[in-house]
């Protein structure tokens, strides 16, 4: 008995260390996600994809992507869109045809802060993007105050940038998003005549409980808008929404916000327990 507990608490040792290590030691292509309350590692290996169908008109301008030449060149992460194919050709909802990946933002200010100067800054932000003190401004009008996501210093933990990399960046993720169909869809505005590009928020990741230990794959992004400081997880995966069941609870209790998007990424998925075990195995979805 003595020994199984001696055990027990060496093992638990390790998975902690090793869950630190992985935190210190993360590589450019590499940021962490949780799944199953367990912190994870992903490892990024090829840029994103953005889906443009083409008969979309992502722009808004009235022309179909088909005859559009302009609407292709730059890349337009939608908010609210749902796709019928996915990266690698495969036809159908990604809902069905891609593992998601649920990208938490924090919703919610922790200081009820009225200050628009206080939102991601517009250095190096692609242009025409809402930005700076004009993207406080909005984002105060819509929701009150200025979300933890969208200041250049949240003060919740995010995965998202991650350490060392500015606010509103992400390894191999898009620089900036599309709001314009989910605003719509939220009641903010009417029907999208243009698009409100937006600084890539300060998030974290949850996957599902399958997911946790994967080879690359292509995952669609999901977003989810946060709305409780009470469901924001914790960084080392104690509390908050740190697993797909727990995700659905805040979304039953209304503070989790659901939306499709034509956003992918290409990552593999690790816990820092099988990592630590030289457990290299993962299962393919």
């Amino acid at each position: 008995m003595k020994q199984s507990v001696i055990r027990f608490a060496f093992l638990a040792t390790v998975a902690l260390l090793a869950a630190n290590l992985s935190a210190q030691t993360l590589k450019p292509n590499q940021t962490l996600g949780f799944g199953q309350s367990e912190v994870l590692t992903f490892t990024y290996t090829q840029n994103f994809d953005c889906i443009d169908q083409p008969f979309d008109d992502l722009d808004f301008n009235g022309v179909t992507a088909a005859k559009d030449p302009n609407e292709l060149q730059i890349p337009i992460c939608q908010v609210g869109i749902n796709p019928t194919i996915n990266p690698p050709g495969m036809t159908g909802s990604p809902y069905k045809t891609t593992e998601p990946i649920y990208v938490l933002v924090p919703m919610f200010s922790a200081d009820n802060d009225q200050n628009p100067n206080d939102a991601i800054s517009c250095t190096n932000v692609v242009p025409g993007t809402l930005c700076g003190s004009a993207l406080g401004a909005e984002l105060i009008k819509l929701f009150g105050a200025l979300p933890e996501g969208f200041k250049a210093t949240p003060l919740v933990y995010t995965q998202c940038p991650e350490p060392g990399s500015a606010a509103g960046t992400c390894t191999m993720h898009s620089s900036r998003l599309d709001l314009a169909p989910v605003l719509a869809q939220l009641g903010f505005t009417g029907p999208p005549t243009s698009n409100v590009f937006v600084p890539t928020p300060n998030h974290s990741h949850v996957v599902l409980a399958i997911d946790t230990n994967v080879t690359p794959i292509w995952w669609q992004v999901i977003p989810v808008l946060v709305t409780s400081q009470a469901d924001w997880p914790a960084k080392d995966g104690s509390s908050g929404i740190t697993s797909f069941d727990k995700l659905e609870a805040a979304k039953s209790a209304g503070s989790a916000i659901i939306a499709p998007s034509n956003f992918f990424l290409f990552f593999s998925s690790y816990t820092a327990s099988s990592h630590a075990a030289g457990n290299h195995s993962m299962q393919m979805n």
